[in-house]
């Protein structure tokens, strides 16, 4: 049974959420904010953390960079938890950071695919590395590969969420130059981790097929 982190100043909203996830078979733990989240952690490992970016007195953001920040915690996934819209800048800036980015309200089936899709896609990269050790690969080319696997995912499903919000390809919706500019640069910057991917890929893919 999978272990998650709830992080949200509302208890409404927490209780809402643990609720559904006993409901889907996880074992749920509470929080109430981003100071309580960290004191959790210093004896709790969850498998995954849903934190809320709306908190005080620090926000989802900065509880988000102190996880990432420690050793202890930095591998621990994290979905951002908000009805806030996300920004071109925050995707850019917290990207690297983060598993994905869960728009409330949400229903149970969407919540639980979500949760399924990032354990799966970190169980999948785990054995490609394995895979990858056990046939001689570079540690710095492994490291890039798992790196790349888990941020072009990431970074198309933020840049769907983008799109969606700012509506760019209906053209009776104004995007200012700032923000159609930055989701360019964001797609142009997944295209060439893609291509640096499939070659890491290719390559691992011809060396086990030698085996």
């Amino acid at each position: 049974m999978y272990t998650i982190l709830v992080v949200d100043d509302s208890p409404f909203i927490v209780d809402v959420f643990v609720t559904m996830l006993e409901r889907g078979g996880y074992r749920a733990i509470a929080s109430y904010s981003g100071l309580e989240c960290l004191d959790i952690l210093k004896n709790i490992k969850p498998d995954l953390i849903l934190l809320d970016i709306m908190m005080e007195p620090i926000d989802g953001w900065e509880t988000l960079e102190q996880i990432k920040r420690n050793p202890e915690t930095k591998d621990i996934p994290v979905l951002m938890l908000t009805a806030k819209q996300l920004s071109p800048e925050e995707a850019q800036t917290y990207g690297m950071y983060i598993e994905d980015y869960v728009l409330k309200p949400i229903t149970h089936r969407e919540l639980y695919d979500t949760i399924e899709h990032v354990l799966k896609r970190r169980n999948t990269i785990k054995l490609d590395v394995e895979e990858a050790k056990k046939a001689g690969f570079d540690q710095g080319i492994i490291d890039e590969y798992s790196r790349l696997a888990k941020s072009v995912d990431v970074n198309n499903r933020l840049l769907k969420i983008l799109e969606t919000t700012y509506n760019i390809y209906d053209s009776n919706q104004q995007v200012s130059s700032k923000i159609s500019q930055a989701m360019k640069s964001m797609s142009e910057s997944i295209k060439t981790q893609e291509g640096r991917l499939s070659q890491i890929r290719t390559e691992l893919d011809r060396v086990l097929n030698e085996k």
